[in-house]
């Protein structure tokens, strides 16, 4: 549950990332692609190659770099400072740029693989995000049956996430009484 909540925590900040990205990417294709006075009544869709071939990885490098960067930084994002959780690889060490990317790929492997499923099932756009939605959820359950506590994606990429112990500060009271006593 806490790695949840963490992961909500990071969510708002990423998806104000992807807003950010997604409107400067706007911006540069309708300045190289639309005629220089074109109103909204007449403005066209980008064209569908830069959708695909530059805004689509474009969100991917920023969610990898997001995660990426943290991760490498200090083995945490911004979620899991505020829920105390740290992200390792199996010998305690922050994991490096491939051990970043290898879990990354790993945590969306579970969902893509019940995307295609649902797919080829059911064919309809809400199956394929059910389908989704179910098999992210289930990377996270998974972590109440293990008896390590470990996701999917944990044991996918050798990292572990751990909660860290809360730290035990004065109060500001207390530190001020300390120095009057002194």
């Amino acid at each position: 549950m806490v790695r949840m909540m963490a992961l909500l925590y990071d969510g708002m900040l990423i998806l104000a990332m992807l807003f950010l990205v997604g409107t400067i990417g706007a911006v540069i294709g309708t300045l190289l692609f639309m005629e220089v006075g074109t109103d909204s009544t007449h403005a066209q869709r980008l064209p569908t190659w830069y959708q695909h071939g530059v805004m689509s990885p474009l969100f991917v490098l920023t969610l990898m770099g997001f995660y990426g960067l943290f991760w490498r930084k200090s083995g945490q994002t911004l979620g899991m400072q505020t829920w105390r959780l740290k992200t390792l690889d199996n010998t305690g060490h922050l994991l490096t740029w491939s051990q970043s990317m290898h879990r990354i790929i790993s945590a969306c492997l579970l969902p893509i693989l019940c995307a295609i499923i649902g797919s080829v099932l059911y064919g309809s756009r809400l199956a394929v995000l059910m389908s989704a939605m179910l098999g992210f959820l289930f990377n996270y359950l998974f972590c109440a049956f293990n008896a390590k506590g470990l996701a999917v994606h944990d044991m996918l990429s050798n990292t572990i996430t751990l909660k860290m112990p809360k730290i035990q500060h004065q109060s500001l009271w207390q530190s001020w009484r300390e120095k009057q006593k002194a």
